[in-house]
């Protein structure tokens, strides 16, 4: 894998910010990855190209999803900037020559998650949240938990994007709840002060 090569086809097809941004996730993405013991150059891979399909149109994510056979519902169709993950783990084979599937996968899921999430899947999730130029309520509370708890960081994590989703009165994507939901099984984690 050639990361300057990434580099350098990546300033190409993203904006000064979301190139800085995935630069970010990329250094953040490897120091989870030593954490964690991941494979370091996938995470820094997976990292840096989890956004390549950040700065297309919704037009030209929908149309991409249809080349790539993604099936589309009513939420990404309301909601298609949702798709420049699934269309970038596409667009990482055809534009960077990238064909590991667990790259793939990790840049897919970056933004909703989903069932089964393996450690990159999580590593480059969680890295997106807390790259160094990041800065929102929350951001260092995730950064603390990130550093000793993967699992709990991850589920964190997802509790602040259905919270933001909902307090955007957006429409919430189904992975999205379906991910927070496998992960608190998983890790047995209770939920604290729900009364029924």
């Amino acid at each position: 894998m050639n990361l300057k090569f990434y580099i350098d086809e990546l300033k190409k097809v993203l904006n000064e910010e979301r190139f800085k941004h995935s630069l970010g996730v990329m250094e953040a993405a490897e120091k989870l990855a030593i954490k964690y013991n991941a494979d370091i150059e996938k995470a820094k891979v997976a990292g840096l190209l989890h956004d390549c399909a950040k700065n297309l149109s919704d037009e030209e994510l929908i149309s991409l999803a249809n080349k790539y056979n993604i099936q589309l519902d009513d939420v990404l169709l309301r909601s298609p900037s949702l798709l420049h993950g699934p269309v970038g783990g596409y667009l990482i084979g055809d534009c960077f020559g990238i064909h590991d599937e667990e790259i793939k996968r990790a840049v897919m899921l970056h933004t909703t998650g989903d069932k089964d999430m393996t450690v990159l899947d999580k590593i480059i999730f969680l890295a997106d949240y807390i790259e160094p130029n990041r800065n929102f309520e929350g951001v260092e509370n995730l950064r603390k938990a990130s550093s000793s708890d993967l699992d709990g960081a991850v589920i964190m994590a997802l509790d602040q994007t259905i919270n933001y989703v909902i307090k955007k009165h957006q429409l919430l994507y189904i992975k999205t709840v379906i991910a927070r939901n496998d992960m608190i099984i998983k890790t047995n984690s209770i939920l604290q002060n729900i009364d029924f």
